[in-house]
Order: C-alpha cells, then sequence, then structure tokens
C-alpha cells in the first residue's frame, strides 16, 4: 500500500513516515499543496493524508481539486482546527475522514486501515493463491500452513504479486508501486527482491518457479499445477547452512518488546501531553464534559498500555488519575494542582523507562521436565544445561515418585528405560497422574520394537542414549514449542491503540490474530475467521462483552469456544456476572503480553485435553 503524504512540519513528517513504514506502507511526503498536486496527478496512491493549512495552498482547496479532477483516493485530512465548521468543509470538499491535532498514532493507523478496508468486497480478505495464503489482518504468510519470514520490502512486493495476480508486473511497475520517490532504486533491486523471496518459498516448500518470469516484461504468480512437486523434495534442495537457529527465546523477546517499546513510549508521551493541555484549562475554568471525557479515556488508555510493558508505578498513577476523573464529574479549580503533579509524575515514569528490563520477564515460567530413573552422569549433565538453557529439570526414580501430582505440573516426562523392565509399570502410573503431559523415552537401541514398545506405553517423542544431553534437551524443547497450526484469536475491544499494541506483543507466540474495535461486526467476524479463542472487553458502547458471550452461548455451534475476558473491570460482581454468562476465565487490565499468552495456551491446552477424554469414552 501507498500512501501520498502532504504535511509541511518536519518533526510530523518524520514521526508519520517511521510510523506508515513499521505498518508496511510506503510513504512520499511532500510540504505544499502545489507539490502534493503534481505526486497525486502522476502517481498511483491508495491513500492520501493531507494537512488542512499548507503552503502553497490549503488541503481543503487541494482535496476538491483532486475530487473535481475525478481522482477517488481515498483522503484522510489532518488539522489542528477542532471546529464543526472546518470539518464540513473538509468532508463537503470530498475528504473521506478527518483527524484532528494532536492525534494518537494508533488510532490514526486505525482510521487508515479503515479507509484502505472500505472498498474492499470482504472486511479481512486473505490473499491466496494455491498454498501461498497472505493475511493482511496479521502480516502472517505461510505456504501449505508453514509460516515465511520475510522483510519488510519482501513482503510488500509479494503482497503485490498476490493482489495483481492476473496480470505480468514490470520491474519499473513494481518500483513505482513499493519505493518511494525519493529512493530511486535501480531495477536490479527488485531482481534482487525476487531472488531472496524465491528461496525462502523454496525452503517452504514452494515450487522454484511460482514466481515466474517473463523477459523483457516483469514477473508473475504461475497458476498451481495439479502435479507440482512434493515439497520435501523440494525443500532439500535448499542447503543445509542455509537454516539459522533461533535465539534464546526469552531473550528474544525482550528484544522484541524493547523495540516496540521504542515506538510505544513516543506515543504515550503524546498522550500525556495532550492529558497535561486538558488539565491546564482547571487553572483558568472548569472542564467542558467533552474535555472531561477526553481526559478520562487518555488516562485510562495509558494504565492499559504502560502494563503491557510492565511500568507498575506508571499504570498505578494512570489509575489515580483514570480514578479521580471518573468520581468528579465536574472538577474544581483547586484540584488541578493535584492532577497535574499526577500527569506529571506518569511523565517522568515513561521518561525513565529507556528499556524493559530483563526482569519483567519473570512472569514467563521455565519449561518444567520430571526425569525419571536417568543415571548419575546423565542426570548431572541434564541439569547444568537445563540451567543454563531456562528450563527446570526434576530428578525421580520409579520408586520415589510422589504419591500424588506435584503442585506444579511438569511440561514433559523424560524417562530412562532400564533393564529390569519397570519402565512398563512406571509409564501407566505416569500416565494416570499427569494425563495431559507427554514423555519421552530414553532408550539403548533405536530398532523397529525398540520404538513399537515405547509407542506402546504412551511415548510420545523417542531418543536414543548414544544422543548427546544437549541434543536431547533441543529435542524436547523443540516438542514442546512445536505447533501444527497457529491458533486463531480475536481480540475484541472498543480501544483501537490497545489491540493495536496488544496484538503487536502476541506476535512471538504465532497466534492469527484478528482485531475488532466495533462490536457491532463480531458476528460477521466470527464466522469469517472460526477463532480457537475470543478475548473481550466487558465494557464497550451499544454492545457489551457480556452481551456478545451470551450470543455465542447462544448458537450451539459455538458453545464450547473458548471466551476470556480482559476487563479494567476488578469487582467481584463484574467477575461473577462473566462466568455466569459463559466465560471461561476473567483477566483484569493491565496485562502483560507474555501473561495473556499464557492464559491463551492454558485454555487452548485445556479444551485439547477435554476433546480427548470425550474422543477416549466414545463407544466403538
Amino acid at each position: 500500500m501507498k500512501i501520498l503524504l502532504v504535511e509541511d512540519d518536519d518533526g510530523l513528517v518524520k514521526l508519520l513516515t517511521k510510523c506508515f513504514a513499521d505498518q508496511h506502507y510506503i510513504v512520499d511526503a511532500v510540504k505544499d499543496g502545489e507539490t502534493g498536486w503534481s505526486y497525486a496527478s502522476t502517481f498511483e496512491y491508495d491513500l492520501i493524508v493531507l494537512d488542512v493549512v499548507l503552503p502553497k495552498g490549503d488541503g481543503i482547496n487541494l482535496c476538491q481539486r483532486l475530487r473535481t479532477a475525478g481522482h477517488t483516493t481515498p483522503i484522510l485530512l489532518l488539522t489542528a482546527q477542532d471546529t464543526s465548521t472546518t470539518k464540513v468543509q473538509g468532508l463537503d470538499a470530498g475528504a473521506d475522514d478527518y483527524v484532528v491535532k494532536p492525534f494518537d498514532l494508533a488510532e490514526l493507523i486505525a482510521r487508515i486501515r479503515a479507509l484502505l478496508r472500505r472498498g474492499r468486497a470482504q472486511p479481512f480478505p486473505l490473499l491466496q493463491w494455491g498454498d501461498l495464503c497472505l493475511n493482511p489482518s496479521t502480516s502472517q504468510i505461510t505456504y501449505a500452513d508453514r509460516p515465511l519470514t520475510l522483510t519488510t520490502k519482501e513482503y510488500e512486493l509479494l503482497e503485490l504479486l498476490l493482489r495483481e495476480s492476473q496480470q505480468v508486473l514490470s520491474a519499473e511497475e513494481i518500483l513505482d508501486r513499493l519505493w518511494s520517490a525519493a529512493e530511486f532504486p535501480s531495477e536490479a533491486t527488485v531482481r534482487s527482491h525476487i531472488r531472496r523471496i524465491r528461496r525462502k518459498l523454496v525452503v517452504a516448500g514452494a515450487p522454484p518457479d511460482l514466481i515466474a518470469t517473463i523477459h523483457g516484461r516483469g514477473y508473475y504468480l504461475k497458476a498451481p499445477a495439479a502435479d507440482a512437486a512434493d515439497p520435501v523434495s523440494l525443500a532439500q534442495q535448499v542447503e543445509c547452512n542455509s537454516y539459522t537457529p533461533p535465539a534464546d527465546a526469552q531473550q528474544q523477546y525482550l528484544a522484541f518488546l524493547n523495540q516496540t517499546w521504542l515506538t510505544t513510549r513516543l506515543s504515550s508521551l503524546q498522550r500525556v501531553t495532550e492529558l497535561q493541555q486538558l488539565l491546564q484549562a482547571l487553572h483558568f475554568e472548569q472542564l467542558t464534559a467533552e474535555q472531561h471525557q477526553q481526559a478520562k479515556q487518555i488516562a485510562h488508555n495509558l494504565a492499559g498500555t504502560l502494563g503491557v510493558f510492565g511500568l507498575t508505578r506508571a499504570v498505578e498513577l494512570s489509575r489515580q488519575l483514570e480514578d479521580h476523573l471518573s468520581r468528579h464529574p465536574a472538577l474544581p479549580q483547586q484540584d488541578a494542582p493535584g492532577l497535574a503533579a499526577l500527569a506529571a509524575a506518569v511523565q517522568h515514569q515513561i521518561e525513565q523507562t529507556i528499556t524493559i528490563p530483563a526482569a519483567f520477564l519473570t512472569g514467563s515460567p521455565p519449561l518444567r521436565i520430571l526425569s525419571v530413573n536417568l543415571e548419575a552422569e546423565l542426570a548431572q549433565s541434564l541439569i547444568s544445561i537445563a540451567a543454563a538453557s531456562g528450563m527446570h529439570l526434576e530428578l525421580a526414580t520409579s520408586k520415589s515418585l510422589p504419591a500424588e501430582p506435584t503442585e506444579q505440573r511438569p511440561d514433559m516426562i523424560l524417562l530412562r528405560r532400564i533393564s529390569d523392565g519397570s519402565v512398563t509399570t512406571v509409564m501407566p502410573r505416569l500416565a494416570q497422574r499427569y494425563p495431559s503431559v507427554p514423555m519421552a523415552v530414553i532408550y539403548d537401541r533405536g530398532d523397529l520394537s525398540d520404538r513399537l514398545t515405547a509407542v506402546r506405553q504412551g511415548s510420545q517423542l523417542f531418543l536414543d542414549a548414544a544422543m548427546p544431553p544437549q541434543q536431547m534437551l533441543t529435542c524436547v524443547k523443540q516438542f514442546l514449542h512445536r505447533a501444527p497450526r497457529s491458533a486463531k484469536v480475536i481480540l475484541v475491544d472498543d480501544d483501537p491503540a490497545w489491540l493495536s499494541t496488544l496484538s503487536t506483543l502476541l506476535k512471538p507466540w504465532k497466534f492469527e490474530i484478528t482485531t475488532l474495535a466495533e462490536p457491532q461486526q463480531f458476528w460477521q467476524v466470527l464466522q469469517t475467521v472460526t477463532p480457537d479463542v475470543v478475548v473481550m472487553d466487558a465494557l464497550m458502547p451499544q454492545l457489551t462483552g457480556f452481551e456478545l458471550c451470551q450470543i455465542v452461548r447462544s448458537d450451539p455451534y459455538w458453545q464450547r469456544l473458548p471466551i476470556l475476558f480482559l476487563s479494567a473491570l476488578t469487582d467481584t460482581h463484574s467477575q461473577n456476572h462473566a462466568f455466569t454468562v459463559g466465560a471461561d476465565d476473567y483477566l483484569c487490565k493491565p496485562i502483560a503480553g507474555v501473561a495473556l499468552a499464557h492464559r491463551i495456551l492454558q485454555r487452548l491446552e485445556r479444551v485439547r485435553t477435554l476433546a480427548l477424554h470425550s474422543s477416549l469414552l466414545l463407544p466403538y
């Protein structure tokens, strides 16, 4: 998607360009109305963002000029003039939306997504070409359900090929659509990106010529063939050293968290500034009802967003602001200094938090392994390796197993087969005690009979005793982290900024996330996405989460769909009401992405366990 930004404020241009680029948008930025007309009438754009006050012609006149000339590109106006007259003039001139400065970046992005989506046939269109699938709502690309990791430009190029799948795109057309006018890349740049995308597609199992070339004309997606080659054999054509193992999961997530915080920190400081400007009015007169509601909403949003990043003190201060604004519908002037001090304290907490500390990840419990009948030497090796890898290894023997399940359930049981054959009696005991915990068995030999015995006894992972201890634990971790299919999650909340932040922070868990800020569209989205889990707010305008939950539970097809409430309501009555209408879990804002991910995963595991038990009870 390509955006033309017409704005003369250098600081705002820099911020918006970075923000748009993070959302995979290509940006051309110009500073006056005449240049804006030149670009808009020369190049093809998916959206135009216009400031109202511009040198060489204002934004409203430029908007009207474009509409008179027959341009149908969606136009969003940006302005600091928050008056009904200006809004009416802008909309009458042909603008599709109107945002008043200062604005929240997440809300602006949500408005842009809505404008770009408005002209499409489906609210959440999946772009598919054979086994290749791109989900614009989550920016996830898969081939035959195997995820592809692409750079921003590679993603944009593949999305363009999918959207224009019925035509051949020349290198010149691709450059015009995907690179800004200021970059001036060459056609060799396009060829380089095409080569890298092809290589990654082949690794995922795609045929090497999925992106085909017509020499002298350009590139296109080749129609899927019915007799396509075996994806496994194609993947084996790629050299083994092309795979780079991922870094430690916690460190990787911490780096991701800090990268996201760079943008969120800036937008949060802008929100505090807006709040301070509103509270400053108390020094002179009472806040209007609209200003009062806006200040309360900003405090509420700050508490939710900052809690995701573990700024507990800032959350507490924001909650104090929100509570005070909620209790006093008409604020007296003498309250101004105290509220201003709270806002300044929130600002200080945000400014002081340059990076997210590693201690924030302590909410993520280590993998727990219960090992049974390990030899002393192997046990010591595994204990030291497990500790270094963020895992906890508990030792036991077939005779020293606890009579009851331990309080902290293990994630896996690692069992050493010994010569006396006691494994055949121990495994049933373990399976009865921990029915949903997978078991791995270490055998001395790897022939078919040993593997068959392990499978018949309930083992889900076979490990050869000759395998190095490091490799054993690597196999265990890979088994525990494997996911045949990413869980589909719908997040329902009327706060677009909260939805954007939360969906971003859940990305490391590879959920297929769909966000919904308009509860009225819930049923349509539910049927389109067919989710595995729904996470919804309790209080939303026009349609509450309690009502949505009742609607879901009244339909026989969706009665077992896991529903988690995520709400700022902490009172017992609200929580009891949620469970009464059919909720499976109730979480309170603010919440870290780590904590929410674990609750979702626990609920999915519970659903899988119940399904397994139900299948075992069915008559043959």
